[in-house]
C-alpha cells in the first residue's frame, strides 16, 4: 500500500501537475478557432534557401492546434541538397496518405504557431545524410492511409523519431514534448542505439523510460515526458518542454 501511494505521488507530482499547469497557461494564449482561420504561411526561420549552395538538414517543431498544443508540438524534417534551389519537408497528417512531401512550406507556422529548429546539419556531413532520410521516409511503416493515431501514434512525432532512429548520426533529440515520439508497436519494445548511446524500453508507447549519452533520463507516462538532460543541461517538463539550465543562471 505504501509504494502504491508514493507511486501515485510521483505520477501527480511529476506528470499530472504539471501537465495541468501547462494547460492552464495554454488555454490563456491567443489562437485561432479553426484550421481555416489559421495561419500556415512562412515563418522566416530558416535561412534563405539560395543564400548558402551547402546542403543541410533540420528537424523543426512548432506547438499543435488547440488543445492539444497544450500539451505537444508537431515535428517534421527539412532538407536542402548542394546548391539546390528550395527546401524539402517531409511530415505525417492525419487525413490521408499520412506521409506529406513538400505540403506546406518548409518553416511553416502550424495552426499559427511559431516553428523552431530543434536540431540542424550543415555541409558535406548533411550532403551524406540526405539519401538515408529520404531511403528512411520512403520506408516508414505506416505510410498508409488509415495508419495514423493520435494518441499514443503512429502520428507525425512517431515517423520523426523513425527517421532519428533509422539515420541516428543526425544526432537530433526530439522534444520531449513531442507526444508519440516513444510508440512502438506490440506490447513491450526495448532497444539500445549505439550511435547515440542510448537505451530506450516502453511499454506500447503509454510508459516506460530513456537513458543515455543523447536522452539523458526520461520517463514517459501516456504520452507526456519527465526527466533531466544533463550533456545540455535542462529540465523536460510534461506539456511544456525543455527548460534549459541556462534561464537558471
Amino acid at each position: 500500500m505504501a509504494l502504491l501511494k508514493a507511486v501515485l505521488l510521483f505520477i501527480l507530482l511529476v506528470f499530472i501537475v504539471p501537465t495541468a499547469a501547462t494547460t492552464v497557461w495554454w488555454m490563456l494564449q491567443e489562437r485561432p478557432n479553426s484550421w481555416r482561420s489559421a495561419d500556415w504561411s512562412a515563418s522566416g526561420v530558416l535561412p534563405v534557401v539560395t543564400d548558402t549552395d551547402e546542403a543541410a538538414v533540420y528537424v523543426m517543431a512548432a506547438r499543435l492546434g488547440g488543445l492539444k498544443g497544450a500539451i505537444s508540438v508537431h515535428s517534421w524534417i527539412v532538407t536542402k541538397e548542394k546548391g539546390a534551389s528550395r527546401y524539402n519537408r517531409f511530415d505525417v497528417v492525419g487525413w490521408g496518405s499520412p506521409v506529406r512531401r513538400n505540403g506546406y512550406p518548409a518553416d511553416g507556422r502550424w495552426y499559427s504557431n511559431e516553428p523552431v529548429i530543434m536540431h540542424a546539419v550543415v555541409g558535406a556531413q548533411a550532403e551524406a545524410l540526405i539519401p538515408r532520410v529520404e531511403a528512411a521516409v520512403d520506408a516508414y511503416p505506416y505510410a498508409r492511409a488509415g495508419d495514423y493515431v493520435v494518441w499514443p501514434g503512429p502520428n507525425s512525432n512517431s515517423f520523426v523519431a523513425w527517421v532519428l532512429r533509422e539515420v541516428p548520426e543526425i544526432g537530433a533529440r526530439m522534444p520531449p514534448n513531442a507526444t508519440g515520439r516513444d510508440f512502438a508497436p506490440g506490447v513491450f519494445d526495448i532497444r539500445w542505439t549505439p550511435q547515440t548511446r542510448d537505451l530506450h524500453v516502453t511499454l506500447g508507447g503509454f510508459v516506460g523510460f530513456a537513458a543515455g549519452w543523447t536522452s539523458g533520463f526520461e520517463v514517459h507516462f501516456l504520452g507526456v515526458v519527465a526527466g533531466i538532460d544533463l550533456v545540455q543541461p535542462a529540465l523536460k517538463i510534461p506539456g511544456f518542454g525543455r527548460v534549459e539550465a541556462s534561464i537558471f543562471r
